[in-house]
């Protein structure tokens, strides 16, 4: 993409109602605009992060087993009263009537419809495990949105279900999903940490939230360091197989062995166990959430299938969430300095921006497009005719990993300056030297 002709609508003031990190830059950057209150359009430089991770994501969730669909943001509320859920769920759900009287709802979530749809479709225990899961907006009625995408009241999210015929195996999926967020978290570039949560609204006996540390979070949390040295995405002895049992025993073991609390799971004595040299701790960011609530829906729904004995069974679920959109806020909010945005390179709109500090110098142009073609979609192009100093503000505050600054001497010799934007270290190198490093 040119600046020249990108819509990247960045901001030199902060907006008054940005309250944290992510929103004012956010909004400086570019990436979102406001609609209304906790509702955001999503601008081209926001869009294409939103996208990288929500590939991940679904890469993630393929690699581990389950299966994308698509369910609609808009269902029948009798599907809701079957579950018990209707009126117990409270003002955040946005109830619609439409033009023959029928009651709808604008979905938070879709315990329910997954349940439909499973129990329209599958008949016998042969067909299972089932994880299903989609990637879709969804709604809820914030009384008091805020912190810019972190509440909002409109989000991306992926959820998935899982259906299985007994609690060891509802355990297994569970198991499964548990291991495939580390791996995506991990991928995005953001060390979480799992720890047991209470189910809230969703129902179950079975529950965890993914927090990573960032000053401006929800809750106070308690960690091992252990936890920042696992890699998820080694292979061999030290990673760990979606599809071994004896590999999610030992996943499971390390994380729920190792103390990992929000502050109303606190407990003193258990913390004083851990070695003072591996004690994190601060505040704390929901990035994810998974739950296992056995035949809550299946029961309530009437969903069965025939088991091993030709009986009719309720087969047990869980469910399983992260938030796509605040993902991006929770990246932000964990990774950022004064100047702008830090992203890691998975997830970064672009991999370079390129920087041509002199518009119109033969050299400079012509080295600038070498460069932009080499790279293709993945390098933001400068060629905006303003001064430098404005040239490298801008790709500060956007964040994108690498900077490739090209200026009339270093053109005129074959050369540029290569800035890695996470420690602002410069390095003069040739174009194909550029290209190698980043990739």
């Amino acid at each position: 993409m040119r600046l020249s002709h990108g819509f990247i609508p960045t901001l030199k003031e902060t907006p008054a109602e940005a309250q944290i990190a992510s929103h004012r830059l956010m909004l400086r950057a570019g990436l979102v605009r406001q609609t209304s209150a906790g509702i955001y359009a999503w601008l081209p430089l926001g869009l294409r992060v939103l996208r990288n991770i929500e590939r991940i994501v679904r890469q993630e969730q393929d690699h581990a087993g389950a299966q994308e669909i698509l369910m609609p943001t808009i269902q029948p509320a009798e599907l809701w009263r079957e579950s018990g859920r209707y009126e117990d769920y409270g003002k955040e759900m946005l109830r619609i009537t439409d033009r023959h009287d029928r009651d709808m709802l604008y979905g938070p979530t879709n315990e329910e419809m997954v349940t439909d749809l499973f129990r329209q479709s599958i008949r016998s225990y042969r067909e299972l495990p089932q994880i299903l899961y989609h990637i879709q907006w969804k709604f809820r009625d914030e009384v008091r949105p805020r912190f810019g995408v972190m509440r909002g009241r409109e989000f991306l999210m992926k959820d998935a279900y899982s259906f299985d015929i007994d609690h060891a195996g509802a355990v297994t999926s569970y198991r499964k999903m548990m291991l495939a967020y580390m791996r995506t978290f991990q991928r995005i570039g953001l060390k979480a940490i799992p720890m047991e949560a209470d189910t809230g609204p969703i129902g179950g006996d079975l529950s965890h939230e993914f927090i990573i540390l960032a000053t401006t979070g929800e809750s106070q949390v308690y960690y091992d360091a252990a936890f920042e040295e696992i890699d998820y995405l080694s292979a061999g002895a030290g990673g760990f197989s979606h599809n071994d049992p004896a590999d999610l025993d030992r996943f499971f073991e390390l994380m729920t062995t190792r103390y990992a609390a929000t502050d109303d799971k606190h407990d003193p004595t258990r913390w004083a166990d851990v070695n003072a040299d591996r004690r994190r701790d601060g505040r704390g960011i929901e990035v994810g959430h998974i739950f296992h609530f056995g035949t809550k829906y299946t029961q309530a729904m009437a969903a069965t299938v025939a088991g091993p004995d030709g009986k009719p069974t309720h087969p047990e679920m869980g469910s399983y969430g992260i938030g796509i959109s605040r993902l991006v806020g929770a990246v932000i909010e964990a990774s950022h300095d004064a100047a702008g945005i830090i992203w890691p390179d998975s997830i970064a709109p672009f991999k370079a921006a390129i920087l041509n500090l002199k518009v119109g110098d033969p050299a400079c142009d012509a080295l600038s497009e070498q460069l932009y073609a080499a790279f293709g979609a993945n390098a933001l192009y400068d060629d905006r005719a303003d001064r430098a100093g404005a040239k490298f503000a801008d790709a500060d505050l956007m964040g994108h990993p690498w900077q490739i600054v090209i200026g009339p001497r270093s053109a005129a010799a074959g050369k540029l300056e290569l800035k890695r934007r996470a420690t602002g270290e410069r390095t003069d190198v040739t174009p194909q030297e550029a290209l190698s490093r980043i990739g």
